[in-house]
């Protein structure tokens, strides 16, 4: 028996059945899910003490007491072009979708899951009239665009939130090319979840800003929670699975559960991967089929590079390119590890998520001899040298990521104590999705802490001037009660990730997104040239819902 393996045993047996800690914030509703349980890895069990237990909050679902029959069926994503000046109507719906066999009411765009994908050029400027039709409030979030803060989307911060009914007009401006989404920032755990999701890709002024290829595809990555026919519900008070956040045992391509391609033999295909997942990180791969990583979240690397996989966390942005040598059929698959919380080992997970199959035929025009160089970047370097004298200097801020929690089940408690005895690399996938649902809002807060002032979460309030540029210090405590991962976003400016724990980043990319993984520390440099009022936040959806937000102004 493994030492990890000896402390668990003990620890198992000291386990009183159905223990649980006094709940300071629990609700005295009735049963989550009437008995519902949630699906468990193979090879994993509930613990004792657990096994009976249920979330104490309200169940919600969307469209409850709607007849599902009468709801329209989603259809899928459909490209909308939109040139400078135009109009778009953005309705947000209720919408049946039916994945695997199983019928759910859900939310969509203008029908869709997900929603349209905007396509428009670099230095364009639309208007988008947002409609609120589901059944709570909500707003748009256009996620990685440097727009006038009014239009961000944050209720309580840059507007209200959109009622029931009600509408906002969003006018929004691209001034960096690439590929970015748009979601809403109410209740993101379930909105987002349930289909409130869609791309948008902005097409770069200069035409060679890409190498050439034979066709562009966008890949929008997400999951669902569903056990045998039924979908999990989730917490109407507040976020439930707030320990690791709620990672579905479903995963989709662009909404579908088997996304499929037909390429021709030497097709080279851009692919545009977004994260839209409440948590999941993927790690995406090809066997067999040669890529490159080209660009991520607000543009190009310094030079492109080979690739055997992408690790891509919630919200973060890659674009890759491909070729498609060998007619037959190609897995797309997402590797991942899950830990092993019996025996403290990491067992492997795998899924095919999706098939290209190669046809006979030759693509034609055959663009072998560009996609075979990596491209140095020149604009790129150029764009980044009046930063470099930054890059070294000391911090202007440091940020401390943590969590608390209270009254979570003694069971919980007790295990997780063993749990952090060992340093865990990024969790990728959920092994214990029991103990994690049992986890709301009202118990754990997730915290970003200023160093210097001990300020947390929205008491921070840092004021930097316009034009200035802003290094951050970010250190992933690995000490905390359930360390794991963190991708921090922020809105509406663009940075750089200069180092991780001392370690330089040799091929620099304006990024939105940062992970942090546990017991890093992080430096990155915020080009702070947007004025406004910008949230800075985790953007796994849980750990926004139970706190881990703060506010940069840009004055």
């Amino acid at each position: 028996m493994t030492p990890m393996r000896a402390v668990l045993a003990v620890l198992l047996l000291a386990i009183p059945a159905r223990a649980l800690a006094q709940d300071p914030g629990a609700h005295d509703h009735g049963s989550h899910g009437g008995g519902m349980r949630i699906p468990m890895p193979p090879g994993m069990y509930m613990l004792p003490g657990l096994t009976t237990e249920e979330p104490r909050l309200t169940p919600f679902l969307p469209g409850n007491g709607i007849d599902l029959p009468s709801l329209p069926e989603a259809r899928p994503s459909e490209t909308i072009r939109l040139a400078t000046g135009d109009t778009l109507d953005l309705t947000a719906t209720l919408v049946r979708r039916t994945i695997n066999g199983t019928s759910f009411a859900a939310y969509g765009y203008n029908g869709m899951v997900p929603g349209p994908l905007i396509r428009v050029d670099q230095a364009a400027t639309i208007i988008v009239r947002f409609r609120n039709e589901i059944d709570m409030p909500s707003t748009v979030h256009w996620h990685g665009l440097r727009l006038d803060d009014r239009f961000d989307g944050v209720p309580g911060l840059t507007q209200s939130e959109v009622a029931v009914g009600e509408t906002f007009t969003y006018e929004l401006r691209f001034p960096d090319a690439g590929i970015y989404w748009y979601h809403p920032h109410v209740r993101e755990d379930i909105q987002q979840a349930m289909g409130l999701i869609g791309n948008i890709l902005v097409d770069a002024t200069a035409d060679d800003y890409y190498a050439p290829v034979n066709r562009e595809v966008s890949l929008l990555l997400s999951d669902l929670l569903i056990n045998a026919d039924t979908l999990i519900p989730f917490g109407e008070e507040t976020v439930d699975f707030a320990l690791m956040g709620r990672l579905g045992n479903v995963l989709l391509i662009n909404g579908a559960p088997d996304w499929r391609m037909s390429a021709a033999k030497g097709e080279v295909v851009r692919l545009y991967l977004t994260n839209a997942s409440n948590s999941r990180t993927w790690n995406l791969s090809m066997p067999g089929v040669r890529m490159k990583v080209v660009a991520t979240d607000v543009g190009k690397f310094e030079r492109e590079e080979w690739v055997e996989s992408v690790v891509i966390a919630p919200a973060e942005r890659y674009a890759i390119e491909a070729r498609f040598e060998t007619p037959g059929e190609v897995a797309l698959i997402n590797a991942v590890q899950a830990i092993n919380h019996f025996t403290g080992e990491f067992d492997a997970r795998v899924d095919t998520i999706g098939t290209i199959t190669v046809r006979n035929d030759a693509a034609d025009p055959d663009h072998t001899e560009d996609f075979a160089i990596l491209r140095e970047n020149a604009d790129v370097r150029e764009d980044i040298a009046a930063y470099r004298d930054q890059f070294a200097r000391d911090p202007d801020f440091a940020l401390t990521l943590t969590m608390r929690a209270r009254g979570l089940p003694l069971t919980t408690v007790q295990f997780m104590n063993v749990d952090t005895a060992y340093k865990a690399p990024v969790e990728w996938a959920d092994a214990m999705p029991l103990m994690n649902w049992l986890s709301n809002g009202t118990q754990v807060t997730w915290i970003l802490r200023d160093q210097a002032t001990g300020a947390e979460n929205m008491d921070i309030n840092w004021r930097v001037p316009v034009g200035s540029v802003v290094k951050l210090r970010i250190f992933n405590d690995p000490k905390s009660f359930h360390p794991m991962q963190h991708p921090i976003h922020l809105h509406g400016q663009r940075m750089l990730v200069l180092e991780r724990d001392g370690v330089a980043n040799t091929n620099l990319a304006w990024k939105d997104t940062a992970l942090i993984p546990v017991g890093a520390t992080v430096d990155v440099l915020i080009d702070a040239s947007n004025p406004g009022v910008w949230m800075l936040h985790c953007h796994i959806a849980e750990h926004l819902g139970a706190g881990m937000m703060a506010v940069l102004r840009v004055e």
